[in-house]
């Protein structure tokens, strides 16, 4: 995974928006970079805030191409296919702020011990259940690695201690996560 540069940072939070805008129609689509970090093969999630609320955060951990097009992709979807919120309006793009989390490639967690909190997500499939939590949600959250995976085995729907079952499996993924400064 190549570290991200300030520079590569910023574009693809303008990458982002600019997705957004495209599609809400209020700008022409941007051509994307296909080169450098921005060009890699590489998983994405996209967070939405409206007025430091969340709006919408949806991600794929298999890309379709590249890193811009991947995040291009997930901003639009995190706007209008998130099934927790209705589509985002056009007036909310003033209080709007994003977020980004460039994925490592996920990798299967032997041990509980290899969870290291505040630098590794989590990923949980059992059966057709799936759950994902990004570095910054336990972090924000301060949880321990327990209650971490705890956590990650709630959101896909499964019981707390699912992780533990033979049939379950657990993956720990590194993430570069940064976001715009919050409206105020």
């Amino acid at each position: 995974m190549t570290p991200l540069s300030a520079t590569d940072r910023a574009a693809l939070l303008g990458i982002a928006r600019g997705a957004i805008l495209a599609h809400l129609g209020l700008t022409p689509p941007r051509p994307l970079p296909e080169d450098g970090a921005l060009g890699e093969r590489r998983g994405a999630f996209v967070t939405l805030e409206v007025d430091g609320e969340l709006r919408g955060c949806i991600g794929t951990f298999q890309p379709a191409g590249s890193l811009a097009a991947t995040v291009a992709a997930m901003a639009v979807a995190a706007a209008h296919e998130d099934p927790r919120f209705p589509p985002l309006a056009a007036e909310e793009i003033a209080r709007l702020t994003l977020s980004v989390s460039a994925l490592g490639l996920p990798r299967r967690m032997a041990d509980p011990g290899e969870l290291h909190v505040g630098r590794h997500g989590l990923l949980v499939k059992q059966g057709w259940h799936r759950g994902a939590l990004l570095p910054r949600v336990a972090v924000e959250h301060g949880w321990d690695a327990a209650t971490f995976l705890k956590h990650v085995c709630l959101k896909a729907g499964l019981p707390a201690r699912a992780w533990q079952e033979p049939d379950a499996e657990v993956e720990v993924f590194e993430a570069d996560e940064f976001g715009e400064e919050p409206k105020h």
